[in-house]
């Protein structure tokens, strides 16, 4: 078997393959549909819901929200 070569890719260009690969189209335009699942400690899965529950959202948007917030703050 012949050996494969090893490439060595941008972050940026090995983040977009591993999202083509992960990811499935949205039924909104610019977004995809990427599942995770998550280990929480019950604590922190407490609190996520709570918040959730008192600004009555679900706790994928308060997931999504916390994940955004970060990212802004990587920039």
């Amino acid at each position: 078997m012949p050996k494969r070569r090893l490439t060595v890719l941008s972050p940026e260009i090995a983040a977009r393959i591993a999202v083509s690969r992960r990811a499935k189209p949205s039924s909104i335009p610019g977004y995809i549909r990427l599942l995770l699942n998550l280990e929480l400690r019950r604590e922190l899965a407490e609190k996520l819901s709570e918040r959730a529950i008192r600004e009555e959202r679900n706790i994928e948007a308060i997931v999504i929200a916390l994940i955004e917030a970060a990212a802004k703050r990587w920039h």
